[in-house]
């Protein structure tokens, strides 16, 4: 039963690694790997006098950073909210609505975004009673990260917000009632019986996320973004399509790739390390 995943994995995540050989090369097609001129690190030494990739690393830390934090904190409110709801039916209802945005590609959603942020769009209609004018918003370089932000949590939040209701079905009752009788009203109910029993799963979700710094979302921002938007969208995986695939400076586009890769090889690295010894958590 497993043969046929790990023939999978052999051919579509070993079997590519064969390409890292490029990052050290002038890579040129007709040549293939074993024939074309090897220049060392030359591509990486170029790559960190670039003013374009510094911007870009910084788009991406700045970007995926606020997407980690934003998406542990709104999930969280999600689920407390969710669990002080008493109605069954309103509860379910909620959250099949705030799920159903993680089961559409971006490729769904980028559109639907594009009229919803268009110039003439339902936001900027309503933003116009108020008397503003209308915002470009997939057209603006200040603004587009949040944009990104936004749209990643509308897409995920319901998903994230899962695990921390499975953790808060898990608090003892027995808790609740003691507080109750001590006088505390829901409110603190959930600050001092609720979040501290929360907080391991909390500190796990967190120092795991640490492992996807790098990664602001490849297929989010290659539908939302274009030119106007590369100061503050362009990311590192972005930048390794279009310098790669589109400009066709295979080897460049292989030694980012690869730096990429070695920095979130240390990231994952240090956040199973802190998962286990904040969290106990272990993968064996």
């Amino acid at each position: 039963m497993l043969l046929p995943g790990f023939i999978l994995v052999l051919i579509f995540s070993y079997g590519p690694m064969l390409g890292i050989i490029m990052a050290f090369q002038n890579f040129i097609p007709a040549k293939g790997f074993f024939e074309s001129d090897w220049v060392g690190l030359d591509h990486f030494r170029f790559m960190t006098q670039l003013p374009d990739f510094r911007q870009v690393v910084w788009n991406t830390l700045f970007i995926a950073m606020m997407k980690i934090v934003a998406g542990l904190i709104f999930p969280i409110i999600v689920a407390l909210s969710l669990n002080e709801v008493m109605k069954e039916w309103y509860k379910r209802f909620v959250q099949v609505v705030i799920y159903a945005p993680y089961f559409l590609s971006w490729v769904i959603l980028g559109g639907i975004l594009f009229q919803l942020l268009s110039a003439d769009g339902i936001v900027n209609q309503f933003l116009g009673v108020f008397g503003i004018d209308p915002i470009l918003f997939l057209n603006n370089a200040p603004i587009f990260p949040y944009v990104l932000v936004g749209s990643d949590i509308w897409k995920n939040v319901g998903f994230s917000t899962i695990v921390f209701l499975a953790a808060i079905t898990n608090v003892d009752p027995t808790l609740y009632e003691a507080a109750s009788i001590d006088g505390a009203n829901r409110w603190k109910q959930t600050w001092n019986v609720t979040l501290p029993a929360m907080l391991p799963i909390i500190i796990l979700v967190a120092t795991l996320s640490l492992g996807d710094i790098l990664n602001a979302g490849f297929e989010q921002v290659l539908m939302l973004y274009g030119p106007a938007l590369y100061k503050t969208g362009d990311i590192i995986d972005t930048y390794v399509y279009r310098i790669g695939l589109i400009d066709a400076q295979y080897s460049f586009a292989a030694a980012v790739g690869l730096f990429k890769s070695l920095i979130s090889l240390v990231m994952v690295s240090l956040s199973y390390f802190l998962a286990y010894r904040l969290a106990n958590y272990r993968i064996f």
